[in-house]
């Protein structure tokens, strides 16, 4: 790792405006769910006529994650070669623009298009923000710096799911049925904001990889890619559609591209075969697909979970749910923290892991258990998801530094994009197939038990993960498998 001089490198203020960009990029992606939720209980918009309108919605979020996953390792890539902040800019930047779109033009198939678009430019946050972090923190605050950063995460993810239900019932008086449009104008005019300040804020001196005419490149490399694969995605989508396939289908079919895409990374490539064949690192990344399963299952679908299971209107749920996303707040810097004072001992990460893990699975069950059992108490079920949330985010925070031990430093921008492009399967699927699954039985409870058997699945990939070598908190380099 890059050492780093904390006068010359103001790591602090970097992960200020880091912590900001995940607050906007997760508010910016929690929408969709209460939006959806919202059409459907009001009858309105490209909802009020659909047959299997939780089918029909999760396959808007999966359409979102399309998008979203298939930029990872581009976003990560061009972020190793052009600049890690030039990258991060331009996605948050591109990120407002076209959320500003999504509420300004109306029809399905236009939503569809500026969603798949809005994945396609945050996609390549995530690989660079992780990467800006580790060169500019020192060694000993690796993983409390990523998990402060990713409390923006819970920031965004807790104002998407109650705020939003908020902004379009006071547009309700201006704008009827449109009011579903307003949480997209604002946010995206606010998403905008935020880019212009970042780029003022966060210095070209604080990232080693910046080139001359690195933005430029940027908006070149991902804007290539991302046209692509908008293409593919909307193809997909109208033949698809047109031939009347199920969306839990189409989502599949989604599904087989991506892993087509993973292999197409593979063998063009080689650069980056170090971290897509080191065994640690695979499945490492196939631990990821449940916790991004499961986070866009609560994140899209939580609150007609709460509300189907007894909690009140809309905005009641909505204040339900925000207390599993609020919990990131102390989550991701508590699993940070633990995760550096352990990362000493031999296999010090992958056991905290295992452990947290475990623990986060069974909170999974208690909560599927208590709502299907017919009790009803709010307050049982806010403490329920506020344990479980702490859980699940410090496992996040544990994967994150880990990731960074285990990727050589040349390649560690490529390797967070791979375990987000990998763990964005579950992202891409949960939200269609939970759906689908709601359709069909009428319930949340085959889902909910769908959503705790996988991360149970998760732990049996963590526990095969060894690294016999001692990290020591002080090195410079990170330890390779």
């Amino acid at each position: 790792m890059v050492q780093t001089n904390e006068v010359e490198q103001p790591y602090k203020r970097i992960w200020g405006m880091l912590f900001v960009g995940w607050v906007f990029a997760y508010f910016d992606r929690t929408i969709t769910g209460p939006v959806v939720s919202w059409m459907i209980a009001n009858d309105v918009a490209f909802l009020a006529d659909a047959s299997n309108p939780y089918a029909l919605g999760g396959l808007l979020g999966s359409l979102f994650f399309a998008g979203y996953m298939l930029t990872q390792f581009p976003g990560g890539y061009f972020g190793d070669k052009y600049g890690h902040r030039n990258m991060i800019i331009l996605s948050i930047l591109w990120a407002g623009i076209t959320t500003v779109f999504t509420g300004l033009f109306e029809g399905l198939l236009v939503f569809i298009a500026l969603r798949v678009l809005t994945g396609l430019g945050e996609g390549a946050f995530y690989s660079n923000d992780r990467s800006l972090i580790a060169q500019v923190t020192p060694p000993k605050k690796l993983g409390l710096g990523m998990g402060i950063v990713m409390g923006g995460l819970s920031v965004g993810l807790t104002l998407g799911l109650v705020g939003t239900i908020y902004l379009i019932e006071w547009a309700v008086p201006f704008l009827g049925n449109n009011a579903w449009k307003s949480p997209f104008l604002l946010l995206g005019i606010s998403t905008i904001l935020v880019a212009i300040v970042m780029s003022k804020v966060i210095p070209k001196s604080a990232d080693v990889k910046s080139k001359p005419h690195g933005f430029k490149n940027s908006v070149k490399g991902l804007g290539g890619y991302s046209l692509v694969f908008l293409v593919i995605i909307m193809a997909v989508y109208i033949v698809t559609d047109h031939l009347g396939l199920s969306e839990g289908l189409m989502a599949a079919i989604f599904t087989v591209f991506s892993i087509g895409f993973v292999m197409y990374i593979y063998k063009t490539k080689k650069e980056v075969r170090p971290v897509l064949k080191n065994r640690n690192l695979f499945l490492l990344y196939l631990s990821a697909i449940p916790i991004m399963w499961h986070l866009w299952f609560y994140s899209f679908w939580s609150v007609s979970i709460v509300k189907d299971f007894g909690g009140g209107t809309l905005t009641t749920a909505a204040l339900v749910a925000s207390f599993n996303a609020i919990a990131g707040l102390i989550g991701f810097p508590l699993g940070g923290y633990i995760s550096d004072r352990v990362a000493h001992y031999e296999n010090g990460r992958r056991n905290t892991l295992f452990i947290l893990t475990v623990a986060f699975a069974a909170s999974v069950f208690i909560f599927a258990i208590y709502l299907m059992s017919g009790a009803t108490s709010l307050v049982i079920m806010s403490t329920i998801l506020f344990i479980s949330g702490l859980l699940f985010f410090a496992v996040q925070s544990i994967q994150h530094a880990f990731i960074s031990d285990l990727a050589p430093a040349e390649h560690r921008g490529s390797a967070f994009g791979l375990w987000n492009l990998i763990a964005e399967f579950g992202a891409l699927l949960s939200p269609v197939i939970s759906g689908v699954l709601r359709d069909r039985t009428e319930s949340w409870s085959a889902p909910l038990l769908l959503d705790g058997g996988l991360v149970a699945v998760s732990c049996i990939c963590i526990i095969l993960i060894s690294t016999k070598a001692r990290r020591k908190v002080t090195s410079t380099e990170p330890v390779t498998a």
